[in-house]
């Protein structure tokens, strides 16, 4: 063989009868070649003979619940021996030399075996804290970092100090943003913007969805820690969307933040919009000993009921979002975050080595190919209202009814806050931005000035500035200015909660929108409070009969029945052709096409004119004695309003497939609830079908109807789209009416008035509008 150096081997070899054994007497070119050899070993230009390469084993570590490896043999076959030394999880190192896995007891003794090669001991995690020197140990300050968690795995973190301050101003007041999305990169996300409106993005911008954290945090006077999930980003780890590591991770960041000498009283909140909402929920519910209050905004209440709106997969935005989630979520810098990508292309090798496990991702798809029903296993965790009642610091939770994208469900979620005193909730309508609306961030505002900064607010012209361009960049709209004065003559800090505290638990604003001069614009237009959730008030609420002629009554009319063909395909999918994330939702005057169900693929029912307002706010109820040509069949239940101008405007859905029509003893009148585990075909003749409506919070007007619409899931949601089989109008479904038969049950709040007269149709937010004509039945 040749040498690096160019040079020639040449063997001698002599031939020995078979089993005998001769000596090699070494020749003076044999003697001269072995030297060379030694020269050309010890300069390293070719390698010592061996007798086999040797598989490289790793080194595995325990997260809590799982086990990886790292640096293993790419290709190789690979084993977890469990402390009983039986079998837990095998298959092969991945080409990045990494391997995972999941849903393991805690406890010492577990190795991988690499090859039939046993590699080192360690322990999968418990939910237990590590030693405290985990979070004392560790010390950063302003700018990019990396902060490591209990498993080792290292997650990159931004800290951006309030606005216009130095470390040399410090102590801060501080609160936390966690989110999967570009949430650590360290470029500026508003000259991120306008970069991007001018064609010139740059791959180092955060992304607009953690801009609570990005900007707005520090304009308020907080030092704003940005952590990127692991899995994702420029972090270590594989993405598991909120399985116990990454919850776990929250705790961990959340003690290692507040360990820092530049945060003020060792105390931090969180705070965060959509993803990075959702994970305060499950981080909260842990309970870290230094977390002072959190602030979530445009949440869900569960994982299952924004992926199955009704048991029917939403093909819309979940879909999108999970499959923009798995992109994220390849290795860079081939793949992932652009801020990734750029990084390591600028040098960064923390960054490129955090990527080893990226490729034991959870495949989230075929999760949900496996999992139709709501595998408790699977979810129960990950569910934000199985940590809520667990979670023991104040909490601020804001959130739109009409919310495209997470959905308006979440306010399922309030009832779980039981035992914790100090909640309160906003809600207004409009779509998923609109929890930042000004009132909104007003509230958030205080809330975290009282609670984590321990202070009295005092005005802020930065934020009510930056909130303003922010609002104007993301909806096209001025907004009204936030408020940030309202309880600066307060004598101390618990002077300003007490004032605080004397708003409602529960906010309702109405009419966001109904600005008569720029229609659209993102602002309530006027509030009423309640006590609880649902107000207790409204009882066991107001129902109304579905009669004939497509009447909406309290009077309980003869018995009949009508029937209607559900077609999904009838009519556009969506009220807007967006899926995944936009900011088209989020205009003044969104381009929506909300049209009628067409011939006899649905029916209406309308109530007389009413003669005084009718204030609706809480969950409500469609109930069906529903007869199907067919074993399965999907519904759509739609509330609306019909105006004296001939004009229809939207207010909420609700969706079944009519197999889970079967309901837990936890329902009520208003809310049937359901643990989605056994799917029942339905039978023939009737039976009770109950749908849950999303949350409603709107006055219908003297003057107006209420309407409700029957129809094939689909064509009234802007977002979400629904994986209803086709059924070209041969589905025949049937209701009963009048006595014995279907109705509407209604969050009534008995005496209460509108704040204002009836607004202009257009213009409200997250409400399309469009002119009303009667289905074939006469509603």
């Amino acid at each position: 063989m040749k040498h690096p150096a160019g040079l020639v081997d040449v063997q001698v070899i002599r031939r020995v009868p078979a089993g005998l054994r001769a000596p090699v007497v070494p020749t003076p070119a044999l003697l001269a070649l072995a030297v060379l050899t030694v020269v050309l070993v010890v300069a390293g230009l070719v390698d010592a003979p061996r007798a086999s390469a040797a598989v490289r084993t790793g080194t595995g570590k325990g997260s809590v619940t799982q086990a990886y490896l790292i640096d293993a043999q790419p290709g190789a076959q690979v084993r977890l021996i469990g402390p009983s030394g039986a079998v837990a999880g095998g298959g092969r190192v991945d080409r990045l030399g990494s391997f995972l896995v999941r849903e393991l007891a805690p406890g010492p003794g577990y190795r991988f075996e690499v090859a039939g090669r046993t590699g080192n001991s360690f322990a999968v995690r418990s939910q237990r804290p590590p030693d405290p020197s985990q979070y004392r140990n560790q010390r950063f300050g302003a700018g990019y970092h990396y902060v490591r968690m209990r498993d080792g795995v290292e997650l990159a973190v931004m800290v951006r100090l309030p606005a216009g301050k130095t470390m040399a101003d410090g102590p801060f007041p501080t609160v936390i943003e966690y989110s999967g999305y570009q949430s650590a990169s360290p470029g500026d996300l508003i000259v991120g913007a306008l970069r991007k409106r001018l064609k010139n993005p740059d791959p180092l911008a955060p992304a607009p969805g953690v801009v609570l954290g990005a900007s707005l945090g520090p304009a308020a006077g907080f030092a704003t820690v940005l952590v990127q999930m692991r899995g994702s980003g420029c972090s270590g780890g594989a993405y598991d969307l909120f399985d116990y590591p990454t919850i776990y991770d929250g705790y961990d960041i959340v003690e290692t933040v507040a360990a820092q000498p530049w945060v003020s009283g060792h105390r931090v909140g969180l705070v965060g919009i959509s993803y990075s909402g959702i994970s305060q929920l499950s981080v909260a519910g842990t309970r870290p000993p230094s977390l002072a209050a959190i602030a979530p905004m445009s949440i869900t209440d569960d994982l299952y009921s924004t992926g199955f709106p009704g048991g029917i997969f939403n093909s819309g935005f979940a879909n999108s979002w999970i499959t923009e989630r798995q992109k994220d979520a390849l290795p860079a810098p081939s793949g992932g975050q652009p801020y990734a990508r750029e990084l390591i292309r600028r040098g960064d090798k923390r960054c490129l080595a955090n990527q080893k496990l990226r490729l034991q991702t959870q495949n989230v798809r075929k999760l949900i190919e496996q999992n139709p029903t709501r595998n408790p296993s699977l979810l129960e965790h990950r569910s934000p209202s199985y940590w809520a009642s667990k979670i023991d610091v104040p909490v601020l939770l804001s959130g739109t009814v009409q919310d495209e994208q997470v959905g308006p469900q979440w306010t399922s979620i309030i009832g779980e806050f039981k035992g914790n005193r100090d909640v309160w909730v906003k809600m207004i309508n409009g779509p998923h931005f609109d929890s930042t609306a000004p009132q909104l961030l007003s509230s958030w505002y205080e809330f975290l000035n009282i609670f984590v900064a321990r202070r009295v607010p005092v005005p802020s012209p930065g934020l009510a500035a930056l909130a303003t361009a922010v609002s104007a960049g993301s909806t096209s709209t001025p907004g009204t200015l936030v408020r940030t004065d309202r309880l600066t003559g307060s004598r101390d800090v618990d002077d300003a909660r007490r004032r605080f505290a004397r708003d409602s638990r529960i906010q309702v604003w109405f009419d966001s929108g109904a600005d008569p001069v720029v229609p659209g614009n993102l602002s309530g237009r006027w509030q009423r409070g309640f006590a609880s959730w649902p107000p207790a008030s409204v009882g066991a609420g107001t129902r109304l009969s579905l009669g004939r002629a497509g009447r909406l009554t309290t009077r309980t009319g003869a018995s009949s029945t009508v029937s209607f063909r559900p077609d999904p395909a009838s009519r556009p999918a969506g009220t807007l052709n967006v899926v995944g994330a936009s900011q088209v939702p989020w205009q003044g005057l969104p381009p929506y096409r909300w049209q009628q169900a067409p011939g006899r693929s649905g029916l209406g029912f309308v109530s007389a004119v009413n003669d005084h307002d009718v204030m609706v706010v809480g969950p409500a109820s469609v109930d069906l004695r529903l007869a199907s040509s067919v074993r399965d069949t999907d519904l759509q239940a739609t509330l609306s309003e019909v105006r004296p101008d001939g004009k229809e405007t939207y207010v909420t859905t609700g969706h079944l497939r009519a197999s889970f029509r079967s309901v837990t003893s936890a329902s009520t009148t208003l809310e049937p609830k359901r643990d989605w585990l056994d799917p029942e075909p339905l039978r023939p003749g009737f039976q009770n079908v109950r749908i849950a409506l999303n949350t409603v919070a709107h006055v219908f007007r003297k003057g107006t109807r209420i309407r409700l619409t029957i129809t094939a899931p689909g064509g009234d949601m802007t977002s979400w789209r629904f994986d209803t089989p086709t059924t070209g109008g041969r589905v025949v479904d049937t209701l009963r009416l009048g006595v014995g038969g279907s109705s509407l049950v209604l969050p009534v709040v008995p005496g209460a008035r509108a704040g204002a007269p009836l607004p202009a149709c257009d213009g409200q937010r997250g409400r399309p509008c469009r002119s009303y004509r009667p289905a074939f039945n006469g509603g």
